[in-house]
C-alpha cells in the first residue's frame, strides 16, 4: 500500500501576491509645538475658500482640540478640529461635536489620511460619548457621507457653532448620529 500526500487541486487562474497597501497614518493629538504646521497645512485651503482664515494663535490655543496625521519623518499631513458642546437645555439636545478646519495636504490627498483621520475624531466623540458630530463643508463631502454623515439643518447643530457660520460661504451642514 502506498500513501501520498494530497496536492491542492490547481487555482483556476495565477496565485498574486495581495497588492500592498500603504500603512495607515499614525493619529494623534496635537500639541502646542504643533501649532505653526496646523497654521501652515491650513493655508493653501483657506487661499482656495475651504478654509476659514484663523489666527496662528488660534492653533496653539486649541491645539488640543486637534487630531493630526503624522508622517513617517514627523511631518504634518493632515489635521481636524473636534470641539464638544455640552447639552443644550433649551434644545434638549445632548452633548455634541463639531468637525472644523479638516485639511490633507495636497500630496497626501487621495492615500486615506483624511479616512484615517475621520475615523480616529469618530472614535474620540464615540469616547466622549457624544450623541452627534456635525460639520461644514464648502466642497462635495464625499468623505464624510462614505462614513454615514447626511445633510443636516442648522437647528439640530450645536447653536453657538451655528450661529458662527457664515452664510456668505454656502456650506452644506452634515451630521452623523452616534
Amino acid at each position: 500500500m502506498t500513501t501520498a500526500t494530497p496536492r491542492p487541486a490547481p487555482l483556476p487562474y495565477p496565485s498574486r501576491p495581495p497588492a500592498s497597501r500603504p500603512p495607515s497614518p499614525r493619529v494623534r493629538t496635537a500639541r502646542v509645538p504643533d501649532a505653526a504646521a496646523l497654521a501652515e497645512l491650513s493655508r493653501p485651503f483657506v487661499r482656495s475658500g475651504a478654509l476659514r482664515e484663523r489666527p496662528d494663535t488660534l492653533y496653539a490655543a486649541q491645539a488640543a482640540e486637534f487630531l493630526v496625521a503624522v508622517a513617517p519623518g514627523g511631518g504634518l499631513e493632515g489635521c481636524v478640529g473636534l470641539r464638544v458642546y455640552s447639552p443644550d437645555p433649551v434644545t434638549g439636545h445632548g452633548p455634541a461635536g463639531v468637525l472644523y478646519n479638516f485639511c490633507v495636504a495636497g500630496h497626501r490627498q487621495g492615500r486615506g489620511v483624511g479616512a484615517a483621520l475621520l475615523r480616529a475624531a469618530l472614535a474620540m466623540a464615540r469616547a466622549q460619548s457624544l450623541g452627534a458630530l456635525f460639520t461644514a463643508t464648502t466642497g462635495s463631502g464625499r468623505l464624510f457621507l462614505r462614513y454615514g454623515f447626511a445633510p443636516a439643518g442648522v437647528r439640530r447643530a450645536p447653536r453657538p457653532w451655528a450661529d458662527s457660520l457664515d452664510p456668505r460661504r454656502n456650506a452644506r451642514i452634515l451630521a452623523r448620529t452616534l
